[in-house]
């Protein structure tokens, strides 16, 4: 059971269970407050970490699906397209469970529930096995793509509200990383083994899911002020601020996830004179969503010292003209535009997951001034549905990207609506959030 000593003691229960968590008292919070917050936080992240890599494990199984397998580009994008659909509807039911079963007890489910797309992708996939089964598969690794909105949710009613872009920053960025970690595993699997293999990229994992529902177990803690939300999605979503974070939360988590799932077919599709085997695009694919990870946090900093809002809209904007130039390097097929334009928004990407989140908390503290109870279980509500819709912009890139190959052999109709979406997303941003008026909300 784990040991707590505060100048205001958080009594801990039968089973992790803390039923007093203070974390804006400045004395709570350093007389250990903030330790086990930290604690909770680092196997958290880990949890996390390894449910991205299995949610995105189809990002590179398909670049194992060679000729033997009879799967066309379009197939290919569906297959990829699927898990994050299962994911972002998973999201929901996933912030729900924290509130029911305790952040620590969900975590140990959640974790262990990995196990299942892991050994299935490890055992079935052969030449032969039919493409039914195959999107079985997939949406079965979907299940990976709701440990974030548990994930966030939790860490939310962690941490003060000064230290909450920071905090989810950090705890969003340690799970994103697991999909540029599935990428390398890939490549190294393609290096070593061939690309014959694709069982053993999700074999790999089967020992890190069980660490990570071991390490939740021993080291984590639930909240009982969580079990007492009621009814926190409901009110949550009479809420407008809700459904239009959940908008913006489309152009940044659902371009990192949609492009994580897409860049190495889309390199292997349009360049494919220069990417003719899987190793040469997974060598690639991993840079992406590496740097758009590592620098979420950044934008949870950027955010707390000048304001969520304007970090996001000068983000979309550069977003806009990182996927201009992809689309011109497109035009003129020139490769290391396209790669710098590509990775340019991964990066925007993830500053903006990291804006958006801090956004939630402070939106919702100055529509409840003096009431930090009401706005942290606001807020952890909407963390939870503005993560689902964003996740699923990740099946809409995968759909935008399918078309556009179906119908022009290209992806260029694709940017373009990528570059409209920003650009409604800067409008957004700035009208509601940072247009001078008397409705404007302080601190956003």
């Amino acid at each position: 059971m784990s040991a707590t000593t505060l100048s205001r003691p958080a009594t801990l229960v039968k089973g992790h269970w803390i039923d007093d968590w203070q974390p804006e008292d400045p004395n709570f919070w350093n007389s250990g407050g903030s330790a086990i917050a930290r604690r909770n936080l680092i196997f958290s992240i880990f949890s996390e970490h390894i449910g991205f890599s299995v949610w995105t494990l189809w990002s590179v199984l398909v670049l194992f699906l060679g000729p033997a397998y009879g799967v066309d580009p379009a197939g290919k994008f569906l297959l990829t397209a699927v898990p994050a659909l299962v994911g972002a509807v998973l999201r929901i039911p996933y912030t729900f469970a924290v509130a029911r079963f305790g952040g620590r007890n969900w975590t140990i489910v959640s974790a262990s529930l990995l196990l299942i797309p892991a050994v299935l992708a490890a055992v079935l996939i052969e030449p032969g096995v039919s493409y039914s089964t195959l999107v079985i598969l997939a949406a079965v690794a979907g299940v990976g793509g709701g440990n974030f909105a548990s994930s966030m949710a939790n860490i939310n009613a962690f941490y003060p509200d000064r230290y909450k872009g920071w905090a989810l920053g950090v705890n969003a960025g340690g799970g994103n990383l697991g999909v540029a970690a599935v990428q390398l595993i890939g490549l190294l699997v393609l290096a070593v083994w061939g690309a014959g293999s694709p069982g053993i990229v999700a074999g790999i994992y089967i020992p890190f899911i069980v660490l990570a529902a071991l390490g939740a177990a021993l080291y984590m803690d639930n909240l009982s002020q969580a079990r007492n939300e009621k009814r926190g999605m409901r009110d949550a979503a009479r809420q407008g601020h809700t459904w239009i974070m959940s908008l913006l939360y489309i152009g940044t988590f659902g371009s990192f996830i949609g492009f994580g799932f897409a860049f190495g077919q889309v390199l292997q599709v349009q360049f494919a004179d220069t990417f003719s085997t899987p190793v040469k695009a997974a060598y690639l694919t991993f840079l992406g969503p590496l740097l758009g990870s590592l620098i979420r946090p950044v934008g949870g900093l950027l955010a707390d010292r000048l304001g969520g809002a304007k970090v996001t809209v000068v983000n979309f904007i550069a977003m806009a003209a990182a996927a201009s130039i992809v689309f011109a390097a497109s035009q003129i097929r020139s490769l290391p535009l396209y790669l710098l334009g590509f990775v340019a928004l991964f990066v925007f990407s993830g500053v903006g997951n990291g804006s958006t989140y801090k956004m939630i908390p402070a939106i919702f503290r100055a529509k409840n001034p003096g009431d930090d109870h009401e706005a942290r279980r606001l807020s952890g509500s909407v963390i939870g549905i503005a993560g689902a819709i964003g996740a699923f912009g990740g099946v809409l890139v995968n759909l935008a990207f399918r078309q556009s190959f179906l119908t022009y052999k290209t992806a260029d109709a694709a940017y373009l609506v990528f570059i409209g979406f920003y650009a409604l997303c800067v409008v957004v941003t700035w009208a509601v959030y940072l247009r001078p008026s008397a409705r404007r909300l302080p601190g956003v």
